[in-house]
């Protein structure tokens, strides 16, 4: 140990190989990390050499929000990784770092802001309430994740980002296969290389035309040399990636509330305590498998009490940051009512998420309608029987067959 509390000494490197789950079981290797000490040292399936993994909550909000980290040095290193491709494209802002970063995100905020969403929750409404109009109507059982989580964010996502309704099942089946592993590299590559064609035709038919959507602008942005075609068709396609992962989240959620029917019962018959227990949920679930993009320390730091090199590669967990006993007492028990709860769920720093507002949107008025328009919603399979999508970077369940009264 040095005289300013660093260690002369570093970790062992953990293979972590991510495996699938079943339900929402916290990672039992993401959980022996955080014991080994809040920064250790990881190696993932893809990608080479190792990287640090940063678990306490504190630490995690000093990486994200620290510009001596960088995302955009991560497209340049072979840096060890979860899934076999880069998902962001080439020019996304995922892979920027501030001003480009703050520059690309600018562009697209307006539909982002706390009224931009505001003004889209009576159309969301009327989505949801079509979808249920009809699931009501053909009578149980039904699949929830068939019959209403998968196509409801789809709906809405494509209507924030003003893709054709005829379109909208091709942009889905093209975000699925981006997401997931389980078909090999080559076809989720092949998968997002369409789509960022898909985008890039789109911006450009749309040029000139105006509109309030997030094409419109991103074409307006393009065509007033803001941003590049190339950024805008990879920020499309992470807006649109990223507004699809509600259904595996609420899927999550849902399982959790069928699976422990007095918590759902609670949300029932108290209104006021669904703010809070959205919010628990939201800090509960498994948002992903292991983690997320990496970031490159730009210079020699300390983060905890390891020195880390100009060069290395960086990793945080918000799922550990979420279980930081420090932060959150007796974290792995899921209370409705925890307050204060400053969960980071959706990211931290200039990368924070930019869709959050409208996820939990969708998330709200999703928890409302199942619980106030179905009674005594129940699965209609053994719990046993309920299956995980296999390869899934966004973890959540294949299908939620269910009946009602």
């Amino acid at each position: 140990m040095l005289k300013d509390g660093t260690a002369t000494s570093r970790p062992p490197v953990t293979p972590w190989p991510a495996l699938d789950l079943p339900a929402v079981d916290f990672d039992p290797v993401l959980a022996e990390l955080m014991r080994d000490g809040p920064v250790t040292r990881i190696k993932l399936p893809n990608g080479s050499g190792w990287a640090w993994l940063v678990s306490r909550y504190e630490d995690v909000r000093t990486v994200t929000n620290d510009p001596r980290f960088s995302r955009k040095l991560v497209a340049e290193h072979d840096v060890t990784r979860l899934a076999p491709h880069f998902i962001p494209a080439p020019g996304a802002v995922g892979f920027e770092d501030p001003p480009d970063h703050t520059r690309l995100r600018r562009a697209v905020a307006a539909p982002f802001t706390s009224s931009g969403v505001e003004r889209l929750r009576t159309r969301a409404q009327e989505m949801l309430d079509e979808l249920v109009d009809g699931i009501l109507r053909d009578g149980p059982p039904a699949d929830l994740t068939e019959r209403l989580l998968a196509p409801y964010p789809l709906a809405v996502v494509c209507e924030l980002m003003g893709i054709p309704e005829a379109d909208r099942t091709r942009v889905h089946e093209w975000t699925v296969l981006i997401l997931s592993s389980a078909q090999g590299v080559e076809r989720s590559e092949q998968a997002k290389n369409e789509m960022v064609g898909y985008f890039g035709d789109l911006l450009r038919a749309r040029r000139g035309t105006g509109g309030e959507d997030v094409v419109g602008l991103l074409a307006a942005a393009v065509e007033s040399g803001d941003v590049t075609a190339e950024e805008a068709t990879g920020l499309a396609l992470l807006i649109q990636i990223g507004g699809e992962a509600v259904t595996n989240n609420t899927g999550n959620m849902v399982y959790i509330l069928l699976s422990r029917p007095e918590l759902l019962e609670r949300l029932r018959s108290t209104p006021d305590l669904r703010p809070s227990g959205l919010n628990e949920l939201l800090r509960y679930i498994p948002h992903r498998n292991a983690v997320g993009l990496s970031r490159i320390a730009l210079e020699d730091l300390t983060i905890g009490d390891q020195r880390i090199r100009a060069g290395e590669a960086v990793y945080v967990s918000y799922l550990a940051a979420n279980r930081d006993p420090d932060v959150f007492p007796d974290p792995d028990e899921l209370r409705l009512d925890r307050s204060p709860n400053p969960h980071v769920s959706f990211g931290y720093g200039p990368h924070f998420c930019p869709g959050a507002l409208l996820a939990r949107l969708e998330s709200e008025l999703l928890m409302n309608v199942l619980l106030d328009r179905f009674t005594e919603l129940r699965f209609v399979v053994p719990e046993s029987e309920l299956r995980w999508r296999p390869g899934a970077l966004i973890r959540g369940p294949e299908g939620l067959p269910v009946t009602w009264s």
